[in-house]
């Protein structure tokens, strides 16, 4: 692993602080006496790499576990202590499986750091055997956080998904986004174009295809960062997503799709669900890289049609992604 040029989230914690998270989130990963596997001491290197910008291998053996109360004090006045919540039910289900010690530890430390949020409330249901409830919130917020506006927990995420069934088809958008292949191999249009056609997937407007809102600002990400459509692929752009895109980035995007793409459950009818697919090492990278980028491909203001005759490595620059993208393992896209 290597340090790329994005900011570190947690730049302001001291290293007395940096331990303690550190600490406590090797805490989570052991709690009820449980050991960390190789996947849990992966994701502790890569989050003292990317979190906090330390370029030596971690000692985990040597770090010791912070108690809760340990870590409020750390942490007292620094600002860091939602971000550390968060590291910590990330940590809590890196293993790949719902454990309600690991769970109710996390929530101990919320609590003790002061931190009511909707996400613990959606862990909490989910470890105490009411998933559904718990996966039924996460697509609401991820609804949410997609378009702006309030969204009924039993709202039809099915049909706003796929809105060009029967008379709603749109020809002429699709025939728009087909247009792109024309453009230069090395633009982001072609690019984006390019990516559809690989995966075989069918552009807005076509009775198959995902509603605009999401596809556009979803599958352009895929292609701005270069992770693929695999399952590890989905759960890192949602990962830079969450970082990138502030509105419920844990319950709307980061815990969707680890309980999607990792857990293999499933949120809805249209979102396919795997398991094993958090990349211990990559995942805090796509954290950080969409923690630091100037745009939001889901803004409204951002404008897609804008961009695609321009290079893609003009676009990704924009976002502070690297020209041949961000993922290392990956092939970049064309």
């Amino acid at each position: 692993m290597t340090i790329s040029g994005e900011a570190p989230l947690a730049s302001k914690a001291s290293p007395d602080q940096r331990n303690a998270i550190l600490g406590a989130m090797r805490a989570v990963t052991e709690a009820g006496d449980a050991s960390a596997t190789d996947t849990d001491r992966h994701a502790l290197a890569s989050a003292n790499l990317y979190l906090f910008r330390q370029p030596e291998p971690l000692d985990i053996a040597a770090l010791p576990a912070t108690p809760p109360d340990r870590l409020a004090a750390a942490l007292a006045g620094s600002g860091l202590t939602e971000e550390a919540v968060k590291y910590l039910t990330v940590m809590a289900l890196v293993s790949g499986k719902l454990d309600r010690r690991k769970i109710d530890a996390v929530l101990r430390y919320a609590e003790a750091l002061g931190i009511h949020e909707r996400y613990l409330d959606e862990i909490t249901e989910a470890a105490q055997g009411r998933l559904q409830e718990a996966l039924a919130d996460m697509a609401c917020c991820n609804m949410e956080s997609i378009t702006e506006r309030p969204w009924p927990v039993d709202g039809n995420v099915n049909a706003w998904l796929l809105p060009y069934q029967g008379s709603a088809a749109d020809p002429d958008l699709v025939k728009r986004f087909t247009a792109l292949q024309t453009l230069g191999q090395g633009t982001f249009g072609h690019a984006f174009w390019f990516h559809f056609t690989r995966n075989g997937y069918a552009f807005p407007g076509d009775p198959q295809g995902l509603n605009a809102s999401f596809s556009v600002p979803h599958d352009s990400t895929h292609v701005l960062t270069g992770y693929d459509t695999h399952p590890r692929g989905e759960l890192l752009v949602s990962t830079f997503t969450a970082g990138m895109h502030r509105r419920y980035p844990m319950a709307g995007h980061v815990l969707p799709v680890i309980f999607s793409w990792h857990l293999n459950e499933q949120i809805n009818p249209v979102t396919r669900d795997a398991a094993g697919g958090l990349d211990p090492d990559e995942f805090w990278h796509a954290w950080t890289a969409g923690e630091a980028s100037p745009v939001d491909t889901f803004a409204p203001t951002w404008d897609f049609w804008s961009q695609v005759d321009r290079p893609l490595a003009d676009v990704r620059a924009d976002l502070g992604i690297p020209a041949t993208g961000l993922d290392a393992m990956g092939t970049p896209t064309r």
